[in-house]
């Protein structure tokens, strides 16, 4: 009896084993989907919030606020000589600046850190949009919670020109017009990156439609590599606020992961 009890307990954790050899392998629900690899180059496949199991809470809020407001699209890498004729400061050793950031692309502007920015009372024009509408398309994974907060069209504050003062960034636009239409924002000051990051708008927030969602932005159709209260807007530039649902994949900003698109 003893004997035979041993057996049904070696055969279960056999069982256990294998569960989880299968759950690892890459067959687990939240792993369907994308193809990950160590390879930059092969696209990976949109599905938010499938590296579910594969990283730590704490690697993915790491991933998240250096990667959610900072990417490049259409770069794979950017020019040193040209950032640093700019006055960027680039260290030899790590090829980033003392905030972890990465040359910009040439034409680009560098970042401005804003403890040097001196603010006019010049009034000059932009414009500015904030919108959701990747939720839309993947409305299954947001918190049931929230599915109310999501404008049918996706568009949270429809693209305006708004007024903003010489020497301001992308960040100082952002509050004001949130604050002036009573729109709720919330956000971080990130000392490692010397920049605010915008965790929700609308009552959106990072990780609340898949483990890889949350707020980017974008100046002229470009994801600048470096935090939104480093980015000194000009007159004329359109400022764009979007949804991720899967770390840019989504909205055009996936070559902050390396890609080419």
């Amino acid at each position: 009896m003893k004997l035979n009890k041993t057996k049904v307990i070696v055969f279960f954790i056999i069982i256990a084993v294998l569960a989880v050899a299968f759950w690892w392998g890459g067959n687990a629900p939240g792993l369907q989907g994308w193809n990950v690899s160590t390879d930059n180059s092969k696209e990976l496949e949109s599905r938010p919030g499938g590296l579910k199991g594969s990283m730590t809470a704490e690697e993915k809020i790491s991933l998240a606020k250096e990667l959610t407001n900072c990417s490049s699209p259409g770069v794979k890498k950017g020019d040193t000589d040209y950032s640093v004729s700019l006055g960027m400061e680039i260290d030899e050793d790590t090829g980033k600046d003392r905030y972890l950031t990465d040359p910009v692309p040439e034409g680009k502007p560098i970042p401005i850190e804003p403890q040097n920015v001196e603010i006019t009372d010049k009034e000059l024009t932009c414009a500015m949009s904030v919108r959701c509408d990747t939720i839309l398309d993947n409305i299954n994974w947001l918190d049931k919670e929230k599915v109310e907060l999501v404008p049918e069209d996706g568009i949270i504050f429809k693209q305006d020109n708004v007024t903003f003062y010489e020497g301001e960034s992308v960040f100082n636009v952002l509050i004001r017009e949130m604050k002036k239409n009573k729109i709720h924002m919330e956000f971080v000051n990130t000392p490692m990156y010397n920049s605010a990051y915008v965790e929700g708008i609308n009552n959106l927030y990072e990780f609340d439609c898949g483990e890889l969602s949350g707020w980017m932005y974008k100046v002229n159709d470009w994801f600048p590599n470096y935090g939104c209260s480093r980015y000194q807007i000009k007159e004329g530039d359109v400022i764009e606020w979007v949804y991720t649902c899967n770390l840019g994949v989504d909205v055009g900003g996936y070559s902050a992961l390396g890609g080419d698109l």
